[in-house]
């Protein structure tokens, strides 16, 4: 997963890069107060823009450095804020405002960080017939699982008839919820993301294959950066394009995190997200006659009584059922992997104390 910020050699340490303050990298109150005097005067703050199998890239105030991954480095992703000494060795990972996990691809147990300390992240679909609520729906429950502020922008609005349409159907989901529809291909169009898009701040992108991020992209930094696919004419569908995650500084001063299309995209460890995305119907169902109601035919369900009179969409109640049951199955799994982890160390740590009183003896 190759992460790039700037078009120099990431091999090597190198002050050949253009100095960033500390503001335009993203730093915060939230990070400051986690150092102490001591902190401020033998370290200095590095954000982390690019990850490889042996070493870690960060960018400083005044250059950037490939740092070797050492055991105690586990789980950094881009986005981190970390603590070099003067001597360029890592010091600590600092605590992130927002993250982003999920389970990783595939039948493995373990969760995958894909990105931390974003503000904004842009949640994209196309107007075609590839648009879905159900995946804006899982897309928004992993924003409000990380901490970020989820944006829905739809794209393709030149080719659609109606972009008012989905744009109301999103809006169902939530009345609050920022619904921007653009053309991406026209600079003024995408214009209307600038609002999120200030200096310090880190926006990401999430969305399926094909549905326009690409092209998003190189409008927002006003270049050809990333490549860009054609839509198949049978099914609307794109061709996944883009192929690693980039760390990009936008012309507003803003830092641009695209990430490719998840194909296996799934929930791990976030009722609390699914349960924000899903508001109205936790509402509902706080104020069901019983507390355990399984709302399947129970006297007084206040979910059946809102689905009689029109209040509440059978398909968003069967997508919060279903992401409730993922989630909490994803979540089990992991939790199974961890407590074998301990039980494992536990048994190394117990034959290895055996060991050494065998050669003591």
């Amino acid at each position: 997963m190759a992460i790039t910020l700037f078009n120099s050699n990431e091999n090597s340490n190198t002050n050949e890069n253009p100095s960033l303050s500390l503001h335009e990298l993203g730093w915060k109150p939230f990070f400051q107060q986690q150092l102490t005097l001591d902190e401020w005067e033998d370290a200095v703050p590095a954000r982390v823009i690019g990850l490889h199998r042996s070493i870690i890239v960060v960018q400083t105030e005044d250059k950037r450095l490939t740092l070797p991954v050492l055991p105690d480095m586990t789980g950094i992703t881009v986005g981190d804020w970390l603590l070099v000494n003067h001597d360029d060795h890592f010091c600590r990972l600092l605590e992130r405002q927002s993250l982003f996990a999920r389970k990783a691809a595939g039948s493995k147990v373990n969760s995958q960080s894909i990105a931390a300390n974003v503000d904004t992240v842009f949640i994209v679909s196309s107007l075609n017939s590839d648009f879905n609520l159900n995946r804006l729906e899982r897309f928004l429950a992993l924003a409000n699982e990380a901490g970020a502020e989820p944006v829905v922008v739809l794209t393709k609005a030149d080719l659609c008839a109606d972009p008012q349409d989905y744009i109301r159907q999103v809006q169902a989901i939530d009345s609050m919820l920022m619904v921007e529809a653009v053309n991406a291909l026209d600079a003024s169009s995408v214009n209307a993301l600038a609002s999120w898009c200030t200096t310090g701040k880190t926006v990401a992108f999430l969305g399926s294959s094909g549905v326009g991020k690409s092209t998003l992209v190189n409008t927002l930094l006003n270049k050809a950066e990333q490549v860009t696919g054609t839509i198949r004419e049978d099914d609307s569908k794109g061709r996944h394009t883009t192929t690693a995650r980039s760390l990009h500084p936008m012309p507003s001063g803003s830092l641009l995190l695209d990430t490719p299309g998840m194909r296996e995209l799934q929930l791990a460890d976030c009722e609390q997200g699914v349960e924000e995305t899903f508001a109205d119907i936790s509402r509902l169902a706080r104020s069901c006659q019983f507390s355990d109601c399984q709302h399947s035919g129970e006297p007084g369900c206040a979910i059946a009584s809102a689905l009689e009179l029109g209040q509440l969409d059978t398909r968003r109640l069967n997508n919060y059922r279903k992401l409730m049951r993922e989630q909490a199955l994803n979540s089990a799994t992991l939790a199974q992997k961890r407590a074998r982890d301990k039980s494992l160390s536990r048994l190394y740590r117990s034959v290895q104390g055996e060991s050494r009183r065998r050669k003591k003896g």
